[in-house]
């Protein structure tokens, strides 16, 4: 493992310096005096970046087996709520953090206990909880019409479900 720290060094370094190469040829800001506004994230571009792929994932590494894989899922949908709700407290006047906490939490937690007993039974039976805590909690905030499904394909044919490791 050591042995591929510095491989992995020279490679951030090297992603490093085209970073830094491609923000001193970026282009001055529009005349007349205008700077141009950083892109905000909707939470509709959140949910689709963050939250939708790692559920996702976490589906199909538990319906796997490859226990380890849905706990760093589990882990990074857990911080991505988190992080959204930091992003943007309200969401259509409700707080988005009580959402998550009320709809979420509980499933992950029983998640975590399931991925720590490493127990398909309990895996299935959580993850369709947070699932219907998805949902939930897009009716609760009038976006019925986005339904969340437990996935039966993977949308990442780069990505191997089943290693275990």
């Amino acid at each position: 493992m050591n042995q591929r720290l510095p491989l992995c060094g020279a490679i951030v370094a090297g992603l490093l310096a085209g970073v830094g190469a491609g923000v001193a040829q970026q282009p001055a800001a529009p005349q007349g005096g205008a700077a141009a506004s950083p892109y905000v994230m909707t939470m509709g571009d959140m949910m689709n970046t963050l939250i939708q792929p790692r559920h996702l994932k976490l589906g199909l590494a538990g319906h796997a087996g490859n226990w380890r894989l849905a706990q760093y899922a589990a882990a990074e949908l857990r911080q991505s709520f988190a992080g959204i709700a930091k992003a943007q407290p309200k969401f259509a006047g409700m707080p988005v953090g009580e959402l998550v906490d009320v709809a979420i939490v509980p499933p992950l937690n029983m998640l975590d206990a399931a991925l720590k007993q490493q127990d398909a039974a309990k895996f299935t039976a959580a993850y369709g909880q947070l699932t219907q805590g998805c949902n939930a909690c897009h009716l609760e905030l009038d976006h019925s019409y986005v339904v969340i499904r437990v996935p039966d394909a993977s949308a990442f044919p780069d990505q191997e479900f089943d290693a275990k490791q």
